[in-house]
């Protein structure tokens, strides 16, 4: 099953927030952990991993927090998952450090690998400006669902 991990998910969370609220300046690790009940010291690291890949820009003082380094119609949710979970591979043998066993029988390695690019496609598309929207999907999450996989079509 293809899922993002607790940390990919807070750090959408937060970056979808600074983007909604973009007006209202930086937000803190804290404000954001007890609006969304996320554990601060947790939501703490990955915003500074995002300020790291500067997805982030980290405001010191008072009123500091954290703000979006750039437009959130400039961002994708795969670069925001990447900086958390660094690349993104739906099959063990996607990764290139190891050789698999079964390599040289596999008959899934290229279908599958095609699916993954195409994820990464669709991830790369998305912005954290489309994930503020509430209403309905973003038209690149309806674009995902009729992907085709292995002969058939994912979601049906």
């Amino acid at each position: 099953m293809l899922k993002l991990t607790k940390k990919a998910d807070y750090g959408l969370i937060a970056m979808r927030h600074l983007a909604e609220h973009s007006d209202l300046g930086a937000c803190s690790a804290k404000d954001l952990a007890e609006m969304y009940g996320i554990p601060q010291e947790a939501l703490a690291k990955i915003l500074q991993r995002l300020a790291r890949h500067k997805l982030l820009t980290s405001m010191q003082g008072t009123n500091g927090g954290y703000v979006l380094a750039r437009d959130a119609r400039a961002i994708s949710a795969l670069e925001v998952i990447r900086a958390i979970e660094g690349p993104l591979f739906i099959t063990s043998c996607s990764g290139e450090s190891k050789a698999c066993s079964q390599s040289l029988k596999c008959t899934v390695k290229e279908p599958l690998q095609k699916v993954s690019r195409t994820i990464e496609e669709v991830l790369s598309r998305l912005t954290v400006w489309e994930l503020r929207e509430s209403s309905g999907e973003p038209a690149v999450v309806q674009e995902l669902v009729k992907i085709e996989v292995l002969g058939g079509r994912y979601g049906e």
